[in-house]
């Protein structure tokens, strides 16, 4: 079952809010402002919205909190910005043109992680970045700005959690691929086909147990100098633009 949050990136806090609205390439539906907001604050975020023709609607303080899902930092407002290129997974599969490589993220919490990988998996064109609902950061204002504002844009797959993702895309026909710096077989040298899964597990767990009893090859980056891993996202940025060096077609 899809979720508002499928079609939404949601901003919170005052200057992210601003800022979303001021840019006049993204399409804002709506802001949601706390009914005890007033003063300069509120006045700016109100203007700023009638300006661009964006409704507002009134709540109370809890329900923001709830709507955001950060209860610290969302100052009392929030936005959600329509994202073009985000869908269900389901949908993408069983689209017209389904994506070939795909990106999933598995136990991935940092945000800033979260946020270059989908800069990163964008500009190597990947046909789609599987972003689980649960058990991976959610595309908060934190990650929008590690993607320097990529994610309103990126191809971001939603679904549940990575092992119903995995289960989807084996069903799907994609082989699932996924980066083990123990793995015997060099992401340089393996015969990855164009249409693939390839799987980022979190850098303390690594890939979940449901995701790894799916797993068809294990590829790792050789490494030199006496390092034993990447960051996750440093991983990543090798793995998308190894994809798309082999991938001579345009998502």
């Amino acid at each position: 079952m899809g979720s508002p949050k499928d079609r939404f990136v949601t901003v919170y806090g005052r200057k992210p809010v601003l800022e979303a609205l001021g840019d006049v390439t993204l399409q804002v539906d709506k802001v949601v402002l706390a009914d005890t907001a007033r003063g300069h604050a509120a006045r700016e975020i109100l203007d700023a919205a009638s300006s661009r023709g964006v409704p507002v609607q009134r709540a109370t303080a809890q329900r923001v909190k709830v709507l955001a899902g950060n209860g610290k930092q969302d100052q009392g407002v929030l936005a959600d910005v329509v994202a073009p290129r985000m869908k269900l997974l389901t949908d993408a599969l069983a689209g017209p043109r389904p994506p070939r490589g795909v990106l999933l993220l598995d136990g991935i919490t940092t945000p800033a992680n979260v946020g270059m990988i989908l800069r990163t998996a964008t500009a190597a064109g990947m046909g789609g970045i599987v972003v689980p609902r649960r058990g991976v950061a959610g595309i908060d204002p934190l990650v929008v700005k590690a993607s320097a504002g990529v994610a309103f844009h990126a191809p971001v797959l939603r679904c549940a959690t990575a092992t119903e993702a995995a289960e989807q895309l084996h069903t799907a026909g994609y082989p699932l691929i996924a980066l083990d710096a123990k793995a015997h077989s060099s992401l340089f040298s393996a015969s990855l086909p164009s249409k693939a899964a390839f799987v980022l597990g979190s850098e303390t767990a690594g890939v979940s147990d449901g995701v790894r009893a799916l797993v068809d090859m294990w590829v790792s980056i050789p490494m030199r100098g006496g390092v034993e891993s990447l960051n996750v996202a440093s991983a990543a940025a090798v793995l998308c633009f190894e994809h798309l060096r082999r991938d001579s077609s345009t998502y």
